[in-house]
C-alpha cells in the first residue's frame, strides 16, 4: 500500500463464496483465498480499505491490521502506519466486531496486484504458515480475547510511532502472527502472536526507557 487517495466505491453487495454470502467469506477459507475472492469482487486497479472493511466483515480487524503491518517491518515505514493501527486497535480493545473507519482512513487503498501477489502461489510464507494456521476454538478467540488483542495493538502501534533504533520490528512481527490467529480463529496461533507481541513490545520499552534516560542525563551533563 502507497498511501494514494482514491474515492471509495458506495452500494457494495456483500461477497458470496462456496461457504454462504455476506462478511464471513467462509470461516474457515484460508487467508489466501478470502484474499483472492475479494480482489476478485472489485476488480478495478486500487480496492480502498473501506471496501476491504465491507467485504471482510468479521475479519476485516486482523486483515486489515495485517495489511497495514507488513510495511512496517520495512525501516523507515513503521511511522507511517502506525496511526490508522492505533485506530483499529482502540476499536477492537473497545469492543467493536467490525472497525468504523474514518473517512481519510477508508479512502487509503491498495493495488490490486498487490493484493493478489499476496494470496498468490508466489508468495511462499503465506503458504507455509496456511500449512499451520486453522480453527482452533479458545480464550484467545473469545470477545474477551479480541479485546486483549485490540489493545495489544493499540500498545504495538504507539511503539511504531515512537522513534526508536531497532523498536519497530520485534512488536510488528508479534503482531503479524496475532492477527494471522485472528483471521483464521486460530486460538493457538494467536496465543504464539501474544507471547512473541509481548516480549518484542517490552524490549521496545526497555529501549525507548534507556534513549530517555541518556537523553536526560546528556541534558544534566550540558546545563
Amino acid at each position: 500500500m502507497d498511501g494514494n487517495v482514491e474515492a471509495p466505491r458506495t452500494g457494495m453487495q456483500p461477497v458470496t463464496c462456496e461457504h454462504g454470502t455476506g462478511g464471513d467469506l467462509g470461516a474457515g477459507a484460508p487467508i489466501s483465498r478470502i484474499v483472492a475472492e475479494v480482489a476478485a469482487r472489485f476488480p478495478g486497479e486500487r480496492i480502498t480499505l473501506g471496501e476491504m472493511a465491507e467485504a471482510f466483515g468479521d475479519r476485516a480487524f486482523g486483515l486489515l491490521i495485517l495489511l497495514l503491518l507488513l510495511p512496517s517491518l520495512l525501516p523507515g515505514m513503521a511511522s507511517v502506519f502506525g496511526l490508522p493501527v492505533l485506530i483499529l486497535g482502540i476499536q477492537m480493545g473497545m469492543g467493536r466486531r467490525v472497525p468504523k473507519l474514518p473517512a481519510f482512513l477508508a479512502r487509503q487503498s491498495v493495488k490490486r496486484t498487490d493484493l493478489l501477489r499476496l494470496a498468490g502461489g508466489g508468495s511462499k510464507w503465506m503458504t507455509k504458515v496456511e500449512q499451520y494456521v486453522r480453527p482452533r476454538p479458545g480464550f484467545f478467540t473469545s470477545p474477551m480475547g479480541d479485546r486483549l488483542f485490540g489493545w495489544l495493538t493499540a500498545y504495538v502501534a504507539i511503539m511504531l510511532i515512537l522513534p526508536g533504533p531497532g523498536t519497530n520490528g520485534p512488536p510488528a512481527f508479534g503482531n503479524i502472527v496475532m492477527a494471522l490467529g485472528l483471521v483464521e480463529h486460530d486460538n493457538r496461533t494467536t496465543a504464539w502472536g501474544f507471547g512473541l507481541t509481548i516480549a518484542g513490545c517490552a524490549f521496545a520499552t526497555v529501549v525507548l526507557v534507556m534513549l530517555c534516560w541518556l537523553g536526560m542525563q546528556a541534558l544534566s551533563w550540558v546545563f
